[in-house]
């Protein structure tokens, strides 16, 4: 098997979202699956089933209604953001073994890292002691899969106290670099892609292909 990974840097969540729905609703059976790397701007981002009583106090940050799973969670610079762009029927994985193999590659990150991390059962992500250091939210559709995995790196962790997590109030948030880890989000990247194409096939490294460092075009800004 065969993966993709771009590498694009600091980009608009609009644009990249825009590109994400159009890259799962025209690629065919051949398609690589791809990993994109991105940080983000300042964005509060409302899952699917968010509700709005859990957006506290936003502020200047706006608040971007998507189409991913989850309740609200903020992004921001000095965070790692991994979207997973899959073929799941090809991958042969239904959305809980999709769920867990995506946690399993942020353990096995994290483990990389010395960091001892676990997952909490019915609140998908990953934690450290009662502190989440990584959200996942997923969207499936036509058994493609597409929005991902975000990891703490170094961000300001402040925005989390306008918002309930992820649905819970008061649920703490931490990040590598309070954890002792002193990595860069490019350092803390690769470990990431790395630990993620070996969960989701299996414990198997697949090929990995590099691509270029730029979204696909898109019909359309949104």
């Amino acid at each position: 098997m065969r993966l993709r990974v771009r590498r694009l840097g600091r980009v608009d969540y609009h644009r990249c979202w825009a590109a994400m729905r159009e890259f799962s609703a025209e690629r065919g059976v051949a398609t690589d699956d791809e990993l994109w790397v991105v940080e983000h701007d300042p964005v509060f981002t409302q899952g699917r089933g968010g509700k709005p009583e859990h957006v506290l106090a936003p502020g200047d940050i706006p608040v971007v209604p998507t189409d991913r799973g989850g309740q609200v969670t903020y992004h921001g610079p000095g965070q790692v953001v991994v979207y997973l762009l899959l073929d799941l029927n090809r991958l042969g994985l239904g959305p809980r073994e999709l769920v867990r193999r995506v946690e399993q590659g942020v353990l096995d990150c994290l483990a990389t890292l010395g960091i001892g991390a676990e997952r909490r059962a019915g609140a998908p992500g990953v934690y450290v002691g009662a502190a989440k250091v990584a959200s996942l939210g997923l969207r499936i559709r036509n058994g493609m899969s597409y929005h991902g995995v975000a990891l703490n790196v170094d961000l300001e962790l402040e925005p989390f106290s306008r918002i309930n997590p992820c649905g819970y109030a008061g649920l703490a948030v931490t990040r590598l670099a309070d954890l002792g880890v002193a990595v860069s989000c490019d350092a803390a990247a690769e470990a990431l892609v790395a630990a993620l194409a070996r969960a989701l096939h299996g414990g198997i490294a697949p090929e990995v292909l590099q691509g270029e460092p730029c979204l696909p075009p898109i019909a359309a800004e949104t």
